[in-house]
């Protein structure tokens, strides 16, 4: 099991935890909007960091994305496999050819 396998089994596990003992559940507890919008300011500090080229400050708001990504398709339960699948599928094929099939 990888690290964001790991990362997103204990996010599914807080879905029922307090929200006052558990960060993830507080998240959660606010809403699939709330979640969203979290993940919408991480993604950003994450670009501010890419801009500015401080790779280990990069390396953290990245961390920060991913932990916030997968908050937010726990509120909507969807799964990393699910989302890993979609990527399987990808696999392969040219991103150009990927998104014009999209369509």
């Amino acid at each position: 099991m990888t690290v964001l396998e790991r990362l997103a089994a204990t996010v599914e596990a807080r879905k029922g935890a307090d929200p006052d003992s558990s960060w993830t559940a507080k998240l959660l507890a606010r809403g699939p909007e709330k979640c969203a919008e979290k993940f919408g300011e991480e993604a950003v500090e994450a670009i501010i960091e890419a801009v500015r080229g401080d790779r280990a400050r990069l390396a953290s708001e990245a961390a920060d994305v991913l932990y916030h990504l997968l908050v937010m398709l726990a509120a909507r339960d969807v799964t990393l496999a699910e989302v890993m699948a979609v990527l399987e599928t990808r696999e392969g094929t040219s991103g150009i050819a990927e998104k014009a099939g999209r369509g």
